[in-house]
This record gives structure tokens, C-alpha cells and sequence, in this order.
């Protein structure tokens, strides 16, 4: 009968008959917040933007950083886009209803943080053009990831992490006041995608054989080494903004410490005993590439790479790990989030009805 049109289905009507143990029925629950989270704390960026503009009297930078900022966040920008696709593409095909929810809430935080990272770009007066090659290689390499858990792993852990660590050490810089505050609701939002991922990667990797999880391991190593290779390319920036690429691999590897620490502890792994290979990939690099003596001669470099990927647990910064499990737990509400949006909404309105009477009066 498909000749007809009738036939199997692409509904999933079983979604609802998959067997759970008590472990993964926890999981899906985060999930399921995850989406209800989102809900609550949504934000407008077409209201964000401009009451973060109205206070601080619009975008104040130093004319020598601002094409530095525009072509570091020109990346983040694209990478918003590939986080919009990829989660579109999660809550498409993803079964399990909690799963899909969760992915479903982040397509839209993507959407809103594509459009308004456009808006505060334009107002630094950028032109969309191509990306650095590096980037455009870490992006396209996880559009074009053929498993869902790849796509997870890579977006939701990987660059989502890395993003995170970026906006942290932006913010934390005050480069510019406006974008230092704006940062603060895309990490919010930020974390709970990172949620999804720590959250229900691990019950796919419990159903994967050993040559699904060795491949995984291989894409990971790739696009992280792809991933340091792009944050080299930004050193002239990053250092026109008074941020070294050490900054942001040493908090780097302490949020992918902690991400990495709970996805798989899911499956009954515990990092500091069998530390993945991702973590050494990622820290060896960190050495050759970025040493803390950046006078270091190439052996000297190669030394520190070599023991530190054999070494049996992670150099990350445990301090700074306990900080990233912090703000991942973290559930601030900012102005202009949820129902505190409708405060601004109500001041505007009455500061436009003002602005009315005053105009009629004269």
C-alpha cells in the first residue's frame, strides 16, 4: 500500500514505550526541566539589547578593539547558527519525549542568541563575510558529524563548553560593558544545553559496542584538536583584548574536566581512573602550543606534551572545575528573564506614553 501513500509511519508512537532504569529515568527528568527551565527564563534580546544600551549609554570600546571583538565574536555569532541547526536537528530525531524537549528549548535560545549577537555586531558596524578557516573547519566538522551522538557530543559538550569559556573570560574582562552583561544571559542559557548533553549522551554511549565508542573517541580528538588550532589563529586578537589563548584553555580544560567527569561517570566511568582520551588530547596540546613559559624551546615543550598525555589524571585546575560545576548548577534570574521581563516591558511602555504626553502637550 505505499504506492498510495499509506505504509509505515514517522511518528515515533513508541517513544513512550521505552524501558527505563531508575539512573536513566533521572536523567530524562533533567531533561525534562531542562525544557521547563527555558521556559521560565526566557529572554527578548530585542529588549535585552536595548535596555543593556540605554544603561550604559551604548556601546562604549576603544577603537583599536573593536575589529579585534567583531572578529572574535563574528565566530561566535556563526557558531550560534550551528548550534540553532544542530539542535533543530536534535529535536527532529531524537525519540525519547524528555530528550527532544530539551533539544527542542534550545533551538529557540539559539535563535534568539543568532539574532541579537547580529545586533550588537552591527552596532561594532560588521559586515557578515567567511569566518577564519579554522573555525569554519571546527563548525563544519560538527554540522557534518553523522550520529546523533556525535552531533551531541561535539555541540552540546565540546563547543558549547568552549563558547562558555570564552564568554566567562570576556565578561570577566569588562572589554565592554554592554557585551560583559549581554554574556551573562547566553552562559545562563548556555549551561542547560550543556545539561542535555551531560544528561543523555550517557545513556547512548551505554548502548554503543566498542567500535561505536572507540569512533566517538577519534571525533572527539579530532575536532578538539581543531578547536586549539582555531584558538592559536586568534592569539593576535585575543591579545588585542588583553586575553591570552593560555586564559582560555586553562578554564577550558577545567569546564571540560567537570562536563566530562559527569557524562561519564553515567556509564560508570570515573575520569581520574581512566581518563578519555579527549583529556589528553586537549591538555598536551595545551602545553606544546600554549606554555606557561611562553619562552619554552620546542623540546622542552614536546617533554611537558608527551608526559602530560600519558600522565594518569587531568592537569586541569580543580579549583576552577568546582567553579564551572558551580555555575552549571547555577539557576540566576537577570532582568528581563521570564516574568522580570515584563518589568521592562511596562517600564518602556510607560516611558514611551511619557515621551507621548510630552509631545502632544508641545
Amino acid at each position: 500500500m505505499g504506492f498510495l501513500g499509506f505504509g509505515g509511519s514517522r511518528l515515533t508512537y513508541d517513544m513512550f514505550d521505552l524501558a527505563r532504569n531508575a539512573a536513566e529515568a533521572k536523567r530524562f527528568a533533567t531533561c525534562e526541566r531542562i525544557y521547563h527551565k527555558g521556559q521560565v527564563l526566557a529572554w527578548d534580546g530585542k529588549e535585552i539589547l536595548p535596555m543593556l544600551l540605554e544603561k550604559h549609554g551604548g556601546v562604549r570600546v576603544a577603537p583599536e578593539k573593536k575589529q579585534a571583538l567583531r572578529r572574535v565574536f563574528a565566530i561566535i555569532l556563526w557558531g550560534e547558527l550551528a548550534a540553532w541547526k544542530i539542535s533543530a536537528q536534535l529535536a527532529d530525531r531524537l525519540v525519547p519525549l524528555e530528550a527532544k524537549m530539551a533539544a527542542t528549548s534550545q533551538a529557540f535560545d539559539e535563535a534568539r542568541h543568532f539574532y541579537t549577537m547580529y545586533d550588537y555586531l552591527q552596532i561594532l558596524g560588521y559586515v557578515p563575510e567567511r569566518i577564519d578557516r579554522l573555525s569554519e573547519r571546527v563548525v563544519d566538522y560538527t554540522l557534518r558529524a553523522k550520529t546523533l551522538p556525535h552531533k551531541i557530543c561535539g555541540m552540546q559538550l565540546m563547543i558549547e563548553t568552549i563558547a562558555l569559556t570564552i564568554f566567562q573570560t570576556v565578561r570577566q574582562k569588562r572589554i565592554e560593558p554592554v557585551l560583559a552583561e549581554l554574556l551573562r544571559y547566553y552562559e545562563i542559557d548556555e549551561a542547560r544545553h550543556v545539561g542535555l548533553g551531560v544528561n543523555y549522551l550517557p545513556i547512548m554511549i551505554a548502548q554503543m559496542n566498542k567500535r561505536e565508542i572507540a569512533e566517538m573517541a577519534v571525533f572527539q580528538a579530532r575536532l578538539m584538536f581543531w578547536v586549539i588550532m582555531s584558538l592559536r589563529a586568534l592569539k593576535d586578537d585575543l591579545a588585542v583584548l588583553g586575553i591570552t589563548p593560555r586564559d582560555v584553555v586553562e578554564l577550558g580544560k577545567a569546564k571540560q574536566y567537570e562536563v566530562f567527569k559527569e557524562t561519564w561517570s553515567g556509564v560508570g566511568v570515573d575520569i581520574d581512573k581512566e581518563r578519555p582520551m579527549v583529556s589528553r588530547v586537549f591538555e598536551s596540546l595545551d602545553h606544546l602550543l600554549f606554555p606557561e613559559d611562553a619562552d619554552a624551546k620546542i623540546g622542552s615543550r614536546m617533554k611537558d606534551a608527551f608526559f602530560t598525555f600519558t600522565a594518569k589524571k587531568s592537569s586541569a585546575d580543580q579549583d576552577l572545575a568546582q567553579e564551572a560545576a558551580d555555575q552549571f548548577e547555577a539557576d540566576t534570574i537577570l532582568e528581563g528573564m521570564g516574568s522580570a521581563g515584563s518589568k521592562w516591558r511596562g517600564r518602556r511602555k510607560a516611558a514611551k506614553k511619557r515621551a507621548e504626553s510630552v509631545s502632544d502637550a508641545a
